[in-house]
Order: structure tokens, then sequence, then C-alpha cells
């Protein structure tokens, strides 16, 4: 009961404060569960020690798979200038919302999809509530919506991006699609990457060459770390335990 008084009292208000890292924001109260639990510093603290290493206030950000925000709303407080992409339409509205809160103005918001091609794909969440995080281009469930998509080269084309120093893509399997279509600029502009594996969504047969293909497209990178900081090897992602769990990876140069 007091769960529910306190959402309606947050709802009524019109947002949650809390804190992202350390950083003060006035939150969407739709979200307040996990907002509070970001609050106490129990949601990724290693991915906010990745944002503080490469963000600075002369550097951009680029975060492919933004969800309702908490990685972008703390890398504007970072960074120069935020490009952030989230197809699901209910994940944009509240990101759009939270942006709208806290009065940041270094950040584009694309509710597309990046793809390997200009067009309008399917999408839906792995669990079936839209906007729940889990959203792909893997999944086309009557329950999903339609996406735009654009092409990587369309969007590079368009828009100066030799100040990025992070990439963070968190797409719920069509990384194994989008990334290689990032390949030769990645290999160009040498920005760390924060990736999120999710070899886990792929039939059993095919997780191994997928992710051996992916990193053979990245092995320009030096340097190989788990999600804890430590050093990993391509190897190490290719066992059969590894490849049964979503991982996620930092490639720096």
């Amino acid at each position: 009961m007091l769960t529910q008084v306190r959402k309606m009292f947050y709802r009524a208000r019109g947002y949650y404060v809390g804190n992202l890292n350390g950083e003060p924001f006035r939150l969407d109260p739709y979200h307040s569960k996990f907002w509070r639990k970001a609050s106490a510093g129990a949601w990724e603290p290693e991915t906010f020690a990745v944002l503080d290493q490469h963000l600075s206030d002369d550097s951009d950000y680029l975060d492919i798979g933004a969800w309702i925000g908490p990685t972008v709303l703390y890398g504007a407080r970072k960074a120069r200038h935020v490009w952030c992409f989230e197809p699901d339409p209910t994940a944009f509205l509240h990101l759009a919302w939270n942006l709208d809160l806290n009065g940041i103005r270094n950040v584009s918001a694309f509710g597309v999809a990046l793809s390997d091609r200009f067009s309008v794909a399917r999408m839906a969440s792995v669990r079936g509530e839209p906007g729940d995080s889990t959203s792909s281009l893997l999944h086309d469930g009557a329950h999903g919506s339609d996406a735009l998509t654009i092409a990587w080269d369309q969007f590079a084309a368009a828009n100066d991006l030799s100040r990025v120093s992070l990439v963070k893509m968190d797409i719920e399997g069509a990384e194994f699609m989008v990334l290689p279509t990032l390949s030769d600029w990645l290999k160009e502009y040498r920005p760390a990457l924060l990736l999120s594996l999710h070899a886990p969504l792929l039939p059993d047969h095919a997780r191994r060459d997928a992710i051996d293909t992916l990193m053979d497209k990245l092995s320009f990178y030096s340097d190989l770390r788990d999600d804890k900081m430590r050093p990993l090897k391509v190897s190490n992602l290719l066992t059969p335990d590894s490849l049964s769990q979503f991982r996620t990876i930092l490639l720096q140069r």
C-alpha cells in the first residue's frame, strides 16, 4: 500500500527526485522503482565508471540503445554532446520526458533504430512489455511496433562524429547485424566501445560463430575488458558457459 501511495505522489508531482552516480536529476515518475535502485547505486556502477573514464567536456558520446535514458542523462553532464538512439516508442517517450525534466539541451535523441539499411522493421520486447528495455529487431511479435531504421553510413554522413570518445551499444541481439556496419568508422576513430553481447538470444548452433565473427571485425582494438574491467581474451567469450550468458565488454585502443 505504501508503495502505491508513493507512486501516486510521484505521478501527481510529475517527477521522482533521484540521482545517477551522485548526479542529481528529476526523473519520470513511471519508473520510480528503477530510479530508486539506480539512486542507491545498485544499477550498473561499472557502466558509470566507464562513462567517467571516457567522457569529458570536449568529447562526444554515442549511446545506441538508450532506453529511458539513465546513461544519456549522466553522459550529458559529462560530455560536450550526446547522440542517442531508442526506437521503442514507449521508452523514447520517457527518454524525451527525462531530458525535458532536466532542461538538457546537449542531447540529440532519435526515435529510430540503427540497422543495415533504411527501412521499416517490426520490433518487440522479449518480455512482451513495451518500453521495458528488452525491445529488439530480433523480435517481431504481435505486441510489437514498427520502427524506422536507418543505416549507419547515412547517419555518419550527415553528422560530424569525429569527437566521439565513447560508444555504448546495448540493442538486445541486433548488435550482430548492426555493429559490423560501424566497423570501418570505429577503426578510423577508435572510440572506446562498451558493448553488450546477447548470445543467448541466438540459436544455440549460431552463437559461437556470431561472437567469433563479430570479435574478428573488432580485432583492431588492442585492449579487451570484461564488465569488471579485468583483462579478457576473445577465447574467454567462446566457451559454452560464456555463450549461455549476457556479457558486457569494453574495447579500447
